[in-house]
């Protein structure tokens, strides 16, 4: 029986991330209705993971009750846009101190390859699949498991924002700029220039998704 619940409990972790994945993508945009049985239909698995994933999600304010009934992937308001940001910058420009005082140098080519990569991006979604894997590696380099599930928690809600600020003309371009300031700080062992650094990251990230919104809007 405690296996059945493992195996369960795996089925469920496994299409909550799925989902996830596909809001995160686009496959599922924010007011879309969803229904268990065509999620359940779509990754290939049982209604009972769908429903716990629902859950899970509609806990974490990924979900939210729809008109009339069942649930639909949550709008986040201009304000919450906000809110996500402003402590999202203060996240990212600690992560990029703690990163400073403990990165090893394997470490921090590997940030330089990356970011590379993500300078010549030929597609929006491409930066910004670069991009997440920019940060996660940052994370790993500031050696706290608890700032990384604060900010990995934190990234799931930046799911929820339509399309990627990378679709802005120019802005691959600026952010491997700003990846690169962060880097150098790094490098040089400055845990102070790095957190700088790593707030402006988010600040310029911000005015994008403003820009990106006024223009969707227009």
């Amino acid at each position: 029986m405690a296996g059945s619940d493992t195996v369960q409990s795996t089925r469920g972790q496994s299409t909550y991330r799925a989902i996830l994945a596909a809001i995160r993508e686009g496959v599922y945009k924010p007011g879309d209705r969803l229904r268990e049985e065509e999620v359940a239909q779509r990754l290939e698995v049982s209604r009972t993971p769908v429903r716990e994933a629902f859950g899970r999600l509609q806990e974490k304010g990924l979900l939210e009750p729809a008109s009339g009934r069942g649930l639909a992937v949550a709008v986040l308001s201009m304000q919450e846009i906000f809110e996500l940001y402003a402590l999202r910058q203060e996240l990212e420009g600690l992560i990029a101190r703690f990163a400073a005082q403990h990165a090893t140098d394997i470490e921090v080519a590997h940030l330089e390859r990356i970011n590379a990569e993500f300078a010549v991006a030929d597609t929006a979604i491409a930066a910004a699949k670069l991009n997440r894997a920019f940060h996660a590696r940052l994370y790993d380099c500031a050696r706290n498991r608890y700032l990384r599930t604060a900010v990995e928690d934190l990234q799931e809600t930046i799911s929820l924002l339509p399309n990627t600020t990378f679709m802005q003309r120019g802005r691959t371009r600026l952010a491997a700029a700003e990846h690169a300031a962060i880097i150098d700080a790094i490098k040089e062992r400055d845990a102070e220039r790095a957190g700088r650094a790593g707030l402006t990251h988010i600040q310029q990230a911000l005015q994008a998704r403003l820009a990106l919104t006024e223009s969707d809007g227009a």
